[in-house]
């Protein structure tokens, strides 16, 4: 969520994304479904490729399975309407790197355009991969920082691509 009344407290912005969420989900079958942050690069972090991790995607050593790799690209697209005057303007594409088969790749998505919800986006980092497994490893969620130019300097935002293994 955005909230425009630079009054609001981070408290209020927390209240209306759980509002919103819970139309989708509810709060209690998160709950009650933790997935495991298996790996995390704040955009303060300034050793970390910001376009690339690899993660085992449980906590479990020796590993039992293979390593989740992703890989973030840039594309640019400054013909993005109502852009043009906020510098070098890019979209993104995401792949998954198979471990095993040769490194195959998986294109996980690949904008054509940039959505207007998006705004006019500068850069991209990956900043986050959340993985769930009850048996065994079956869903992940790659967060990606989505870097604008905001009123005291970069603004990030946060977008999730999820797939099923």
């Amino acid at each position: 969520v955005r909230l425009d009344d630079e009054n609001a407290t981070l408290d209020a912005a927390r209240l209306a994304a759980r509002q919103k969420g819970e139309a989708i989900i509810k709060q209690a079958e998160l709950t009650a479904n933790r997935g495991i942050t298996a790996g995390f690069n704040p955009v303060t972090e300034l050793s970390a490729d910001p376009f690339r991790m690899v993660v085992n995607p449980r906590p479990i050593f020796s590993p039992v399975d293979d390593p989740l790799e992703f890989r973030l690209d840039e594309i640019g697209m400054n013909d993005t309407e109502n852009c043009q005057s906020l510098g070098e303007i890019n979209g993104f594409r995401l792949l998954r790197i198979e471990a095993k088969d040769g490194g195959k790749t998986e294109l996980l998505h690949e904008d054509k355009s940039i959505p207007k919800s998006r705004g006019c986006p500068n850069g991209y980092r990956i900043g986050a991969v959340q993985t769930f497994s009850l048996q065994s490893l079956s869903a992940y969620a790659v967060l990606i920082a989505v870097r604008q130019y905001g009123f005291e300097g970069p603004d990030y935002r946060w977008i999730a691509v999820t797939g099923r293994l």
